[in-house]
């Protein structure tokens, strides 16, 4: 297994609706590996492939809710259905962050409830409703997959202030990226 390195916004990939997996391979299961890894080490809670350069429709997520409910997997070709959310200026609770735009954090309106389909490696269907901080992740991370980042989403004063910390941080444009090592965490 291996950290890879995660592209920040601007790489053409991410802007891009990533293709249907078909090669259930040796190469899938090690990309899945190393997908994990690199989101352990971050620390993120949920990585698709286009942040990773890999522009196929898969991500993995790891998250403990409230519950102490361990959420682990991995999404291949996924559906995802969402309730509707009305229109609402977003609170400091609903603040998101994204490992392609590392240290920035928005407030931004997410359903509260989905319904998650896919496939995982053995190509075996499964479907998981979750709700609250879990349809967030999986929201967030099915918008990859349609070459959304969730700074394309944000609304009102949240729009100039990501903008302003894309442009501050020199992103936007190809060729950005970075490694997640344990020296930058203890940094």
């Amino acid at each position: 297994m291996a950290v890879l390195p995660i592209i920040i916004t601007g790489e053409p990939v991410l802007h891009t609706p990533a293709t249907p997996v078909t090669a259930f391979d040796s190469e899938l299961s090690t990309l899945v590996a190393d997908m994990f890894e690199t989101m352990e080490e971050a620390p993120g809670v949920g990585l698709a492939a286009p942040q990773v350069g890999v522009g196929l429709r898969i991500f993995v997520y790891d998250w403990i809710d409230e519950n102490d409910t361990h959420w682990r997997g991995v999404a291949i070709n996924p559906e995802l259905w969402q309730s509707t959310t009305p229109i609402l200026e977003p609170s400091e609770a609903d603040e998101e962050g994204c490992l392609s735009l590392p240290g920035e954090r928005f407030g931004l309106m997410r359903a509260d409830r989905v319904i998650l389909r896919a496939v995982n490696l053995d190509q075996k269907p499964f479907e998981i409703e979750a709700s609250g901080w879990l349809a967030r992740i999986f929201q967030h991370e099915y918008d990859h997959l349609d070459g959304v980042l969730y700074s394309d989403r944000l609304r009102g004063a949240e729009v100039k202030a990501a903008a302003k910390a894309i442009r501050k941080q020199g992103w936007g444009q190809p060729g950005n990226s970075w490694l997640p090592t344990e020296e930058q965490l203890d940094a």
